[in-house]
């Protein structure tokens, strides 16, 4: 089920991260260029099913987006060599990558939030803020300051652990995470899930330390991913004309069988890629690893440009209620991109910027 493993330790020189990193941000900014609100009508006309079908299908090949960044921490941060680094080191290190930049970012989304999306400001509204992420998309800085604090723990079970144990601890997250929720689905059964303590985002963290030292056949990632996006897509389809409601949205989980199967399977494809794709030569080699040193502000910015461009900002609109979906969201996903890149490396060129800015 594993493959074979290689007992060598993967450096960080031979992993790919300037091609994982720049192959997750841009699916991070597809997600959520797929998931546009819309206003809701009484009646369902075709151009409502195509852009329900076209968001499902995008939204669907994006899901790996952040699997891929948080196996990639996995792969950096638990390295058996850095068993030794002391706490106060490693903390440190952690503080000065996203402290600044947490504190300069939600600041400037609190103000997006009251002077261009009209929220009310007050007390509540700035503390519940700080609490539980200024905007949406910060849940992914909380959920890795999480990590953080478990990768001394981690690190020590990924230097000593027996492979067996590691095998039975991915069974057991796979099976706690992933099916035993599949039960209840359509309101069949439901197991209390305190049976399996150890779910959530740990399994992909630890599946990055792991992943790298595998040998699996290109053939077999490349069917497996597909299986995932087609099981997602279809999934979603029949979650929503069957049960509907919240759980139409269940296979787009992070967590799901379907998304666990394609971010692995995608992951191992890009430690795999061949050598002139993953590391290509001259300007676009110099892109790549520019995009992947920024690929935080990048995160934390893009979402800004992205409703500018569909709510008309700029003085035009790029969005799924004015253009054919099919084209729109790849267009829009283009965009921001090269817009949110092309602003924070200009602005990194100021006195201060980049530690502010991420």
């Amino acid at each position: 089920m594993w493959g074979k493993t290689v007992d060598s330790e993967i450096r960080d020189t031979q992993l790919p991260v300037d091609f994982i990193r720049t192959v997750a941000i841009v699916l991070v900014i597809l997600l959520h260029a797929a998931i546009e609100p819309v206003p809701i009508v009484n009646t369902v006309t075709q151009q409502e099913v195509t852009r329900w079908i076209a968001s499902n299908i995008y939204n669907s090949l994006a899901r790996p987006c952040v699997p891929l960044f948080v196996m990639l921490s996995g792969a950096l941060l638990l390295q058996p060599s850095k068993i030794n680094e002391p706490l106060r080191v490693f903390f440190k290190k952690r503080l000065n990558r996203i402290a600044l930049p947490f504190i300069f970012w939600g600041a400037a989304f609190f103000a997006w939030d009251i002077f261009v999306n009209h929220d009310t400001f007050s007390v509540n509204f700035i503390v519940q803020g700080i609490l539980t992420g200024p905007y949406n998309h910060f849940w992914f800085l909380y959920m890795l300051g999480g990590l953080y604090l478990l990768t001394p723990v981690l690190r020590i079970v990924v230097g000593y652990a027996d492979w067996k144990v590691v095998r039975y601890f991915f069974v057991i997250w796979f099976l706690g995470t992933s099916i035993v929720p599949l039960f209840g689905l359509f309101g069949l059964y439901s197991l209390n899930l305190n049976v399996f303590p150890l779910v959530g985002w740990l399994g992909y963290f630890l599946l990055g330390a792991y992943l790298p030292k595998m040998r699996i056949r290109s053939s077999i990632l490349y069917a497996a991913l597909l299986v995932g996006f087609a099981w997602t897509i279809i999934g979603t389809y029949v979650a929503a004309a069957t049960v509907g409601g919240t759980y139409s949205l269940y296979f787009y989980d992070y967590l799901t069988a379907n998304v666990v199967l394609a971010s692995v399977s995608l992951f191992m494809l890009l430690l795999t890629m061949p050598v002139h794709i993953r590391n290509p030569p001259s300007f676009s080699k110099k892109l790549l690893h520019q995009v992947s040193q920024n690929t935080l502000p990048i995160y934390l910015f893009h979402v800004m440009i992205l409703e500018s461009l569909q709510k008309g900002y700029f003085g035009f609109t790029i969005s799924v209620t004015t253009m054919n979906p099919v084209l729109e969201i790849p267009l829009i996903t283009a965009v921001t991109f090269f817009v949110s890149f092309g602003i924070i490396y200009l602005l990194k060129k100021m006195p201060y910027a980049r530690k502010l800015l991420g």
